[in-house]
């Protein structure tokens, strides 16, 4: 027969008290009458009188492993438990375990591991905020402890940092929140305009303190761990760059383009001042009421003049892709009229819409709101038009007061980028500083020629010992030529769009001085043999034994803006000395010697080089065929005398006393397009006498 589970039996005698109680032989049936006995002895033992006044009288609660704790007091429960429903076993047992956990050190967490737990953290949070914003706003506050927290890795605060990033892009709205007032505070509002009210707040507040977070670790950091510190920097600097490039309408946006333009100050090339450059140029093209733009500009003014301009040359660079006024002043087409795509059918008619039924009283209301929809449109196009047109006005004066201050100062590195500014936007600037402009470009024109008179040894032009050396050493950081041909086109672009009738009889502008320089210049450019070169596309390596000090034109910058070759260049300049009618019609004499130099230069020139340079002259036999005709021609040479090519001025060249020989070399040239191109000039000038 099986035996039946044992039942355990109640102990009615308590622990540690076996020799007050008088032992009964439980098999004795006689003897249990006297069992009161055993109730009345612990019935009579001593309590405890004192009791606590903030003590509460709750019943014990016993857990799984044994343990006996009270309620309100568990550090005291193993001292007061009194309770005869336990052994003596489990009691000692428990208080040695809860002693032992207690003296144990907490294990120290791997870095792995929090790492790991953080990330799960970080996704659990962002899935709670992303579900239900209004809701889970306090949770953004949790993020924030994550960065502050000392005792966090470094890693863990950095995936903080980019979560709270990337959480707020998904939750800040397509509007600029207001503050509230002491009225808005007061006011009677509904249930849930305040909900709105107080979750825009609470937004706004996190954000705050986000931002300013962001400021505080991109500053950099006098003491502590520099790797760590670095680290931080450079990723609140891209938490920056992110946040304004995702939500540039928002609060706090001159918070953001401070760190940005505080990391441009430096001239530390890394990636950290990359990252703010194309932010800032990214920010700039796609800027279009030039609000964010007009900011970024006068934080950048103030910027480099408080530094006096020592800034790298790449952050003026950013000024080109600015969209200032000259992209809106283009003209509408005349032969056709842009329309929005039609919804048609495979055969090409338009599909019927169906109509709806409407009453009388509907139609009549349809129509009033198109009305009034129609003039709400034209009233904010109005007001958007005057403002983007302010804005843009007021960033473009801050644009040329850095460019003109640089000129006056004539910084040697930042040269090159202003004249490139200056060439883009040279149609924009007011007539009344046309010759004040005109005249610091002579300066800067007439400053390079002594250059690079320097730099051949030709050292009878420099009337100065100190000038000598000061023009020697600014040579190391500029490139002469390509200033030069900056400068002429910028003077032959200020007239652009300009009456030139006007402009010249108000201002007495003389463009002769820039196409002298020109015509003087062609020798020296034809055999350089940086020409054609133009960092974003070239493959040459820089010049190994060249000196660490001294910058190589091919090892320029690759980021360059507007960058063109100096063959663009001159050709920029040639086409409106010689074929614009802006500047007035050409005199015969500039024609032919132009001509007469241009098919010399083409002999020493690379191949597309060439051609481009023949097109030119195709263009020119077409427009003055004429008036050049007698260099083809000696029988119509009108001159005497000999032909100077070697000289500095066009009137000292005599150049209808010689003729162009160089076709018939050209015709012998090793690309078949070069022969083409020399054959067709002379059919043009032939077909045109």
């Amino acid at each position: 027969m099986a035996r039946g589970p044992t039942v355990k039996r109640r102990r009615l005698s308590p622990p540690g008290e076996t020799d007050v109680t008088t032992p009964r032989d439980r098999t004795d049936s006689s003897n249990r009458d006297d069992e009161w006995d055993v109730e009345q002895d612990y019935e009579r033992r001593p309590r405890k009188a004192t009791k606590k006044s903030n003590e509460r009288t709750r019943l014990p609660i016993k857990t799984s492993e044994g343990l006996v704790h009270s309620i309100d007091e568990p550090d005291n429960a193993a001292e007061e438990t009194d309770s005869f429903l336990g052994t003596d076993d489990d009691d000692e047992e428990g208080v040695s375990e809860e002693s032992e956990e207690v003296e144990e050190p907490k294990p120290k967490i791997p870095v792995k591991v929090q790492i790991m737990q953080a990330k799960e953290d970080l996704a659990r949070i962002a899935s709670l905020i992303n579900e239900d914003p209004e809701e889970h706003i306090a949770l953004f506050r949790t993020m924030s402890e994550m960065v502050e927290n000392p005792d966090s890795p470094l890693t863990v605060k950095k995936l903080a940092m980019a979560s709270q990033g990337a959480v707020y892009k998904d939750v800040i709205p397509g509007y600029r929140i207001r503050p509230l007032s002491e009225e808005d505070m007061s006011s009677k509002i509904s249930k849930d305009v305040r909900k709105l009210r107080d979750f825009e707040q609470s937004l706004l507040s996190g954000y705050r303190n986000y931002v300013q977070k962001l400021a505080s670790l991109a500053k950099p950091a006098k003491g502590g761990n520099s790797d760590s510190d670095a680290s931080l920097k450079s990723m609140a600097i891209n938490c920056a760059c992110s946040m304004l490039q995702a939500v540039p309408h928002f609060n706090f946006r001159g918070e953001l383009l401070k760190i940005i333009v505080n990391r441009l100050a430096r001239r530390q090339v890394d990636p950290d001042m990359i990252k703010c450059r194309e932010t800032l140029e990214e920010i700039f093209a796609k800027d279009t009421d030039g609000m964010v733009s007009l900011e970024a500009v006068r934080l950048l003014s103030k910027m480099m003049k408080a530094r006096d301009f020592r800034i790298h040359e790449t952050v003026l660079d950013t000024f080109l892709y600015l969209r200032l006024l000259g992209e809106f002043s283009m003209k509408a087409s005349r032969d056709r009229v842009d329309r929005e795509p039609e919804e048609e059918t495979h055969r090409g008619k338009k599909q019927k819409q169906k109509r709806e039924f409407r009453t009388k009283r509907e139609r009549k209301v349809e129509k009033e709101r198109k009305i009034v929809e129609k003039d709400m449109k034209q009233a904010d196009a109005l007001v958007s038009h005057e403002e983007r047109d302010k804005n843009q006005a007021e960033t473009l004066k801050l644009v040329f007061g850095i460019y003109f201050r640089i000129l006056k100062q004539r910084i040697p590195n930042l040269m090159g980028p202003v004249l490139e500014g200056l060439a883009k936007y040279a149609r924009l600037i007011n007539q009344d500083f046309f010759g004040d402009l005109l005249e610091a470009l002579k300066d800067l024109i007439s400053h390079a020629e002594r250059d690079e008179l320097a730099q051949d040894g030709d050292e009878n032009m420099l009337e100065d010992d100190e000038e000598r050396v000061t023009t020697a050493a600014d040579s190391k950081v500029r490139d002469a030529r390509r200033e030069t041909l900056l400068c002429t086109v910028t003077a032959f672009a200020l007239l652009e769009g300009q009456d030139a009738s006007k402009a010249a009889a108000t201002l007495h502008l003389d463009l002769s001085f820039f196409i002298k320089h020109l015509y003087r210049s062609l020798y020296a450019l034809s055999i350089n043999p940086d020409v054609e070169f133009n960092p974003n596309t070239s493959l040459r390596l820089p010049d190994p034994s060249a000196p660490q000090d001294q910058p190589d034109s091919r090892t320029r910058s690759k980021n360059k803006v507007n960058f063109q070759t100096p063959m663009v260049l001159l050709l920029r300049c040639l086409q409106p000395s010689l074929l614009s009618r802006a500047h007035g019609i050409p005199p015969p004499i500039r024609l032919a010697s132009f001509a007469k130099r241009l098919m010399s230069t083409s002999l020493q020139l690379p191949e597309k080089s060439a051609l481009a340079t023949l097109s030119l002259m195709n263009q020119v036999s077409k427009h003055h065929g004429r008036r050049i005709s007698p260099l083809w021609n000696t029988d119509e040479r009108k001159g005497d005398g000999v032909f100077n090519a070697y000289a500095n001025d066009i009137e000292g060249t005599n150049v209808f006393a010689g003729s162009v020989w160089e076709g018939e070399l050209l015709r012998q040239h090793y690309c078949p397009q070069v022969r083409e191109a020399a054959i067709g000039i002379e059919k043009t000038i032939t077909a045109t006498k």
